[in-house]
Order: structure tokens, then sequence, then C-alpha cells
């Protein structure tokens, strides 16, 4: 198999980098383009890569190509990868669908559309994809595989990807808020910056893997560190007197009608 990547942002980089570790795809088979040249010379230089001259090139010359764009301007690219036929272009451009993408390309090419997030910058992502009109199982197959070098991977509706940008996508930013207001917590009870932005990350770390590797749910697992009456429970009630759930959901729904309004754009 041989990969394309148009955009070499931070995104294209984890994406590339995860699938060259896990040895899905060597270096050799691998070619790279991005607009910003230094960004794709460093993506090149750094993970062994071929650099290519255009996004042309990048389609013409590979089986999968990542379309690792921003959505602003995204559609125009689409208009510069040529008239090749019969590729598997996986998009994790936010609110683009599909049916813009098989448009713009004319259906010449089989579509997957992603919503990747961060974490898979170190490995950790969680990334949600739908498959276009014609894209088979075994493009999905190699998808799940592309996109769990760098993390966990589901197959959902098109429709469910604003959910799935707003719970993973939009998520790791609400997950370092909550560490800021810890280490700011930690910070006014007197406990030195590095100690509280220590505790504070490596707390919510253990807290995901406990709940990941455990098989017990988190209202479970709450439960069995919030003793009556101590100081786990005056937090909770605290929270529970400011409706913290509430604000946790409508901040997702804010999230995933925001992506709704971006896809209708």
């Amino acid at each position: 198999m041989k990969l394309g990547v148009i955009g070499c942002g931070k995104m294209g980089r984890a994406l590339v980098g995860g699938i060259l570790k896990a040895g899905i795809v060597p270096p050799g088979n691998t070619r790279v383009f991005d607009n910003y040249t230094p960004a794709a010379w460093e993506m090149g230089s750094e993970l062994g890569v071929a650099m290519a001259q255009s996004n042309e090139e990048v389609v013409s010359e590979s089986d999968v190509i990542l379309l690792c764009v921003k959505p602003q301007g995204f559609l125009e690219m689409l208009g510069d990868i040529g008239s090749s036929e019969g590729k598997l272009l996986i998009s994790i451009a936010a609110g683009v669908q599909i049916s813009s993408i098989e448009s713009a390309t004319n259906g010449r090419h089989r579509v997957v559309r992603v919503m990747p997030n961060t974490p898979a910058l170190v490995g950790k992502g969680a990334s949600g994809f739908a498959l276009g009109t014609t894209a088979t199982a075994a493009d999905a197959a190699l998808t799940e595989s592309l996109l769990g070098a760098v993390g966990y991977v589901c197959a959902v509706s098109e429709p469910d990807l604003d959910a799935v940008t707003a719970v993973s996508g939009s998520g790791p930013a609400y997950v370092f808020l909550m560490i800021e207001a810890l280490v700011a917590g930690g910070i006014e009870l007197g406990l030195e910056p590095d100690i509280a932005g220590a505790l504070a990350a490596h707390t919510v770390a253990g807290a995901a893997e406990l709940l990941l590797q455990s098989g017990e749910s988190p209202g479970q697992l709450r439960e069995n560190v919030t003793s009556p009456n101590g100081t786990t429970f005056a937090a909770l009630e605290s929270f529970r007197s400011d409706h913290f759930e509430d604000i946790v959901k409508r901040a997702v729904t804010a999230a995933a009608d925001r992506s709704k309004e971006l896809g209708e754009a």
C-alpha cells in the first residue's frame, strides 16, 4: 500500500508517525505535501517520508490519501488533486461532509470521514469514522487499522459525527479546563504550581486508565471513592449544587450544534 498525506500539521504528523511506528506502511511508501513547504520538509526529515511537489502528485502516486487540511480552503484543495480515480480519501476536516467531498471530486474516489482528537499526538487518540457512499468493508477495516495506530477508533453513521466531535473531538479541551481549575484550586490552598499541576494531570490520567481497565461504570467508580460525609462527598455536593452535570451536557450540546452549523455551511 502507498500512503499519501496532504497537510503536514500536528494532526497529520501524529497520524503518520503512528502509522509508520506500527509498521502498517513503510516510510518509503509514504508521500506528503503541504502548501507550507517547511511543514512538509520537517515531516519528511523527521519521519523519512518522501516530499511531493503538489497535491496532484500525492493522489496520483498513492492508494490511500489522508486529507489533513483545515476546513477553510478544503474544497478548493480538492480541486487540485487531479483526475486520478479509485483512490481512498480519508478526511479529518471538521464539518466537511462526505457528500461535499464526493461532489467536489465528481465521485471519482471512495471517501471516509474521520473525527480524531489531539491525544493522537501521544498515541492516545479517540476517533470516530463514517463511510462514504462507495466505501467498502475493506476500506472500513483499513481505516480502523490506520487510526488504531494512534488510539481508540470506532465506526459511526455520519450524522453521529457531530456527537463524536462534541464528546471526543472537542473533549480534550474540557478536560484541560478541568485540570486548570484543579491546579488553580490547589495553588489557592498552598500547593506549589508544579506540584499542583503534576497531581492534577496524573489524577486525570490515572482515573481514565482505571475506568478503561476496571470494566466498571464511571458512576460505580465514583461511588467507590465517596464515603458518606467524607471529603469527596463534600466536593461532589458542591458540584451538584452548581449543576455541574447540566453544565457539561449543555457544553457538549453547544459543540454538537456548532459542528452541524459548520457542516451545513
